[in-house]
């Protein structure tokens, strides 16, 4: 059976509405410093490497400074974490946050 498509949008705001709940998912090892979450890697344990703006305009963009990886969304960065492509962070994400009927499937 054919999966419904994905609404990347959609994820990507109801993601943002939720940012500290997603980053202490993603990234539990992680903690907030001013407007960002700061870890130490993708891996998601302490550290001050990888940091994700949490508020603002830019919120959601994220760059891990030891590696020069970096995202514009949490899309991208579930994508990252989990290793594999945007659309599969994408289902990911959407199944975090209970979207998983409007894009999901297994």
């Amino acid at each position: 059976m054919r999966r419904p498509p994905l609404d990347f949008e959609v994820i990507n705001r109801a993601a943002l509405h939720r940012l500290p709940e997603v980053l202490a998912r993603l990234l539990p090892g992680g903690r907030i410093i001013g407007p960002e979450w700061h870890a130490g890697s993708l891996r998601g344990e302490p550290g001050d490497s990888l940091r994700v703006r949490m508020r603002g305009e830019r919120a959601g963009r994220w760059a891990d400074f030891a590696t020069g990886e970096k995202g514009g969304d949490p899309i991208s960065l579930a994508a990252a974490v989990a290793g594999t492509r945007q659309v599969e962070g994408a289902r990911r994400l959407a199944r975090m946050l209970g979207l998983e009927p409007m894009g999901g499937g297994r």
